[in-house]
């Protein structure tokens, strides 16, 4: 049966969003709620339904942008994924034809750049390599290949402290032994006050989001997105923002510390409890996030993610000049 392409408001946000948390490899970042929160200004969208029988088979969120001087289809500019979205079931076939399609609709619509950034394959509930590929086999080449930490969590908290190197398990009683505590809060000013101190200081550059639309994503998503504060004394002295991104993976998608309270360990507890958390919540990974910047690695960044037990998987984005 062929696969056809048609725009993505043939279906309206809610219809959209509901396909993304009942999809293979969907995640918060497909959303049109999540999308949603840009300005109208920010991108053109150009994003797809792709139908099979007349159905929604899958999706292809995405932008028409000018990148790098080419006039672009990017899936996703403004989230961290992007990428078709696609059932369980998907068949070899299919995953051709949509490739296919897309390229078609691409040349029709003068696009001469396809940019898509795929989530790591630990957001599939069935593991494919069916896109990939396709992609390969139709000239795709990848633009580059991050690699991302991500622990599995295991059935209780005994299970995953075992994973913990012998430094990590000190610096987290070392924590608790000095008073700090940990708990979910909505204080978010304050720790993006030591986001954006620490991020100068160590990378001189500012977080992905303004304060403004991280208090706002925090409202759209009540249920999907969290802060864990560590506390001393009742100051926040670290932090982290975790994304509920589907029904298995955690994203950690801001970690940060208050440089002047380093001695006392606080984002080994912050994470002890967040896999704690994660735990009794019933999902399968923790993503702490990449530690390769346009593949250059950060090796401190990556050592400190590994002696919590976690290990490297591919994010990668994917180009075709047409």
């Amino acid at each position: 049966m062929a696969i056809e392409f048609a725009p993505g408001k043939s279906l309206n946000d809610e219809e959209w969003d509901e396909f993304v948390w009942s999809a293979n490899n969907g995640t918060i970042f497909h959303t049109r709620q999540f999308l949603s929160y840009h300005p109208n200004d920010r991108f053109r969208d150009q994003s797809y339904v792709i139908l099979k029988k007349d159905k929604p088979y899958a999706l292809f969120p995405a932008v028409r942008i000018d990148y790098d001087g080419k006039s672009t289809l990017f899936s996703h500019r403004g989230a961290s994924y992007g990428g078709f979205v696609y059932q369980e079931d998907i068949r070899i076939r299919d995953a051709y034809n949509m490739v296919e399609e897309l390229l078609r609709e691409a040349e029709e619509t003068d696009v001469e750049r396809i940019v898509m950034t795929h989530p790591p394959y630990i957001y599939n509930r069935r593991i494919t390599n069916y896109l990939d590929f396709a992609l390969y086999k139709h000239g795709f080449d990848y633009l580059k290949r991050e690699i991302s930490s991500m622990l599995t969590l295991e059935s209780s908290i005994e299970g995953n402290l075992g994973k913990f190197r012998s430094s990590t398990r000190r610096s987290y009683r070392k924590a608790k032994k000095e008073g700090v505590i940990v708990r979910q809060t909505e204080e978010y000013p304050d720790f993006y006050d030591i986001l954006k101190k620490n991020l100068k200081i160590r990378h001189d550059v500012q977080p992905t989001h303004t304060l403004d639309e991280l208090i706002n994503l925090s409202q759209i998503f009540p249920d999907k997105i969290n802060l864990f504060g560590a506390y001393l004394d009742e100051k926040m002295i670290a932090g982290v923002v975790n994304f509920i991104c589907n029904r298995d993976v955690v994203l950690a998608f801001y970690i940060s510390h208050d440089e002047e309270y380093q001695e006392y360990r606080a984002v080994n507890l912050l994470f002890y409890e967040i896999i704690r958390w994660a735990i009794d919540q019933h999902f399968r990974y923790l993503d702490f996030g990449i530690f390769t910047v346009n593949e250059e690695p950060n090796f401190g960044l990556g050592r400190f993610k590994e002696s919590f037990g976690a290990s490297g998987v591919f994010r990668d984005t994917f180009i075709k000049v047409l």
